[in-house]
């Protein structure tokens, strides 16, 4: 069964500065900030919600469809979907614009600075959902504001059931947008610093909201996770990393594991649990995109884990 990934493809280039921000920021300056930092370490990563939600989906053997929008500078990022055997046949080309590009710097305490250049993910309205596409569960996932709003219009349309995953997208949407997400959506994830902010913009609060789909989920990193389904609150406790290196992603890794419960018909409990698995895997490796542990291994993992069979 295709699962339609709605979202941004985007290039992370990932710099490391060999000191600490505060020492170089006068706070009785910041109105006249002028600085420049030496990055001696720099990287760039295959990225974007709906790329790496389609990856850990690929590595659960799901079957992903990529609906987005990249630049002409994409063909690295195209060249690793045929190689991953992701097709590209819903991937549109802008060819006078760049992908979507990240760029965080990040110092010796942790802190960022990130700017983010959405590019060609500007243009993801160019793509529309019809009946073709072939898709019976989809996600709608950060993207171009138009092209959100769009694409669940189209699936609610075609009557394919669909998570509503705002993201870091939330605050483009006034809480009427929101609340027509959500009628619009079968399932709502959001992390709990976007369920606060869901809770404020919309002005009904997270069981209210629930009422409203068939489950709502929460992610609390390393606290775990809460699933509201059916007037029930499901506590899914966060599967214990082997090594914790590096965040970036685990978002999206657990929403693939979403999406694969769902596709396959499992209960919402082993489907929180399979989803909190495949976030602890991708934050033992650093960047969305480099950890790539078997099909069996996730199998024998859950199973450690969990007790049960996958």
């Amino acid at each position: 069964m295709s699962t339609l990934i709605c979202g941004s493809i985007a290039f992370d280039n990932i710099m490391v500065f060999n000191g600490r921000f505060k020492d170089h920021i006068l706070p009785e300056q910041i109105h006249i900030l002028n600085v420049a930092f030496l990055v001696p370490q720099l990287r760039r990563e295959f990225g974007g919600c709906a790329g790496n939600i389609a990856y850990n989906l690929k590595l659960l053997g799901g079957d992903p469809l990529i609906m987005a929008t990249v630049g002409s500078d994409a063909t690295p990022y195209l060249q690793r979907m045929d190689r991953l055997g992701l097709p590209r046949n819903c991937v549109t080309e802008m060819s006078e614009e760049l992908t979507a590009q990240a760029f965080i710097t990040t110092d010796l305490d942790d802190n960022q600075i990130t700017a983010f250049h959405p590019g060609a993910m500007n243009f993801s309205h160019s793509n529309r959902i019809t009946a073709a596409t072939g898709a019976k569960l989809a996600i709608v996932a950060p993207d171009g504001r138009d092209g959100m709003m769009q694409h669940a219009r189209e699936l609610a349309e075609q009557h394919i059931p669909f998570i509503f995953d705002p993201g870091q997208g939330l605050p483009m949407f006034s809480g009427d947008e929101l609340l027509d997400f959500i009628d619009k959506a079968t399932y709502v994830a959001v992390n709990d610093y976007e369920g606060k902010m869901l809770e404020e913009r919309t002005g009904k609060t997270l069981v209210e909201l629930s009422k409203r789909v068939k489950a709502l989920v929460v992610t609390r990193g390393a606290s775990g996770s809460t699933i509201h389904v059916e007037g029930q609150q499901l506590d899914i406790p966060c599967v214990k990393a082997e090594d914790v290196v590096d965040p970036t992603g685990c978002g999206d890794a657990y929403r693939a594991g979403l999406l694969y419960g769902i596709a396959i018909g499992r209960d919402w409990r082993a489907t929180g649990q399979l989803a909190s698995l495949m976030g602890s895997l991708k934050i033992a490796c650093r960047g969305g995109q480099n950890h790539a542990p078997t099909r069996d291994e996730i199998v024998s993992r859950y199973q450690r884990e969990f007790g049960a069979k996958l």
